[in-house]
């Protein structure tokens, strides 16, 4: 089932190559930590500048270390409807779960051509569909009546929200027809609110380093003890905010440094992490106990 906290994982690198011995590690630890599903090669992941040949070999690690141990959802979006279905093909065949795909960045449709990337995408593959909606990245934004003419579709199962509104699901679930569609908030800082108004898990950036602690938010939630939920999200904020202070994923992949799981590395143009924002990282570790 895909629901709780699932990773939005790193892509770790060495000497600007992709470290295949710490993807291994890193997914280890997240299967050890209780995480409760991954995905690969996102936005976290920096699917942009990775190589074809790159995308494909993280998801293929990915499910080869955690398949049928973790729910996998393998980033193979793209603004370029033929692209995506290359990636979702490979998806398949590795073995994942389902994939994400999020809206078409840079082209900028209208709805009527997002219903059209997506139900293309859908009818050329076999496997299930997460939508990513992500207006602040993507510029474009899949409106809930979309949201639910895409739900219609037999493959399409549930979406990551990362709009900020969290009057969307609110909306959504009034006017998708389909049992068990599936509400991811993708924004850690939003995501107990999120679950509150009808979510079942995030897609999370702080899960690369705090696993046990966002696997505990979500768990609270989906037992409904949101009182629980809202505690420890108050110790979390502080990290969650900072994950973003400079931008994604070098927040991320500096702390997972801290913990020895890869190097800070991150490709241009995401520029490494200035001095001060290092020092606020590893302070909010400290006073989570993450090291």
């Amino acid at each position: 089932m895909i629901r709780g906290s699932i990773v939005a994982l790193i892509t770790p690198f060495k000497d600007g190559k992709l470290d295949e011995e710490a993807l291994r590690h890193i997914i280890s630890w997240h299967i050890e930590q209780g995480t409760n599903g991954i995905v690969p090669v996102g936005t976290t992941g920096e699917s942009p500048t990775l190589t074809p040949e790159e995308h494909c070999r993280v998801i293929q690690i990915t499910a080869e270390v955690a398949k049928g141990k973790l729910p996998i959802i393998a980033g193979a979006g793209s603004n370029n409807p033929v692209e995506a279905i290359e990636y979702t093909k490979v998806a398949e065949k590795c073995g994942a779960d389902a994939t994400l795909h999020v809206a078409g960045y840079y082209n900028r449709p209208n709805q009527d051509g997002l219903y059209a990337h997506f139900k293309m995408v859908h009818d050329a593959t076999n496997i299930p569909i997460v939508l990513y909606n992500i207006p602040g990245r993507a510029v474009v934004n899949i409106l809930p009546e979309t949201v639910a003419k895409l739900a219609q579709l037999p493959r399409v199962i549930g979406i990551k929200d990362a709009t900020g509104n969290l009057e969307r699901p609110w909306i959504e679930r009034q006017l998708v027809e389909k049992p068990n569609f599936i509400w991811l908030s993708g924004e850690d800082s939003t995501a107990v609110s999120y679950d509150v108004a009808g979510g079942q898990g995030v897609i999370s950036v702080t899960a690369n380093i705090a696993p046990k602690l966002v696997a505990q938010v979500q768990s609270y939630c989906l037992a409904g003890e949101y009182l629980k939920a809202r505690e420890l999200q108050d110790e979390l904020m502080r990290l969650h905010k900072l994950m973003f202070k400079e931008p994604s994923p070098a927040g991320a992949k500096y702390a997972a440094s801290l913990l020895g799981l890869c190097t800070e590395e991150c490709r241009l143009p995401v520029m490494p992490l200035s001095a001060a924002t290092k020092a606020e990282i590893k302070s909010a570790m400290q006073e989570l106990k993450l090291i």
